[in-house]
């Protein structure tokens, strides 16, 4: 199957160019961060909503937190680094590790019904949001948008169902 019809799952995002070299900056969605480097071929985004498959040659982790820095084939000057800030960067999900047993990729629970322990359906997972105090799971139920902190109870990708402790009045 083409990289293009696989599902994708996005690991970074593309920031400024860095150095004389054509690198370029990487805020990493990984854990560890360096994680994306684990990647030699990347699919960067389109404007189009396609995918183009660019090969990492080089990279390493930067500082603390999050930020990679990543040499690209082609790609020798600030400028030529220049055409692919603020690009996400995916992986097709069959790369992937299997999550272990508890764990999720956040990917997998898109599109999943969520209710609460009491069974009252607050709607389906839209997205997510990372914030320094945890990740927010976006629930959606027609024009009703709820953001619940990602505090599963349980998950059944079989049934694509998802449980939480949550108020449904919040």
């Amino acid at each position: 199957m083409a990289a293009a019809a696989e599902r994708m799952v996005i690991l970074g995002r593309l920031g400024a160019p860095w150095g004389i070299k054509g690198w370029i900056k990487v805020d990493s969605f990984t854990d560890p961060p360096a994680a994306i480097l684990n990647y030699p071929v990347w699919q960067v985004a389109r404007a189009d909503g396609g995918w183009e498959p660019v090969q990492v040659v080089t990279g390493r982790l930067h500082g603390t937190g999050r930020l990679v820095v990543a040499g690209l084939e082609g790609v020798a000057s600030p400028e030529d680094a220049r055409r692919f800030v603020g690009r996400d960067v995916a992986v097709p999900r069959t790369q992937l590790p299997e999550p272990k047993s508890g764990e999720y990729y956040w990917e997998d629970l898109l599109g999943c019904r969520v209710a609460t322990l009491e069974g009252v359906e607050l709607g389906v997972v839209s997205h997510f949001l990372e914030y320094p105090a945890g990740p927010l799971m976006v629930v959606r139920d027609g024009a009703r948008e709820r953001w619940v902190p990602l505090a599963l109870k349980t998950v059944d990708l079989g049934e694509r169902r998802v449980t939480v402790d949550w108020d449904p009045e919040f």
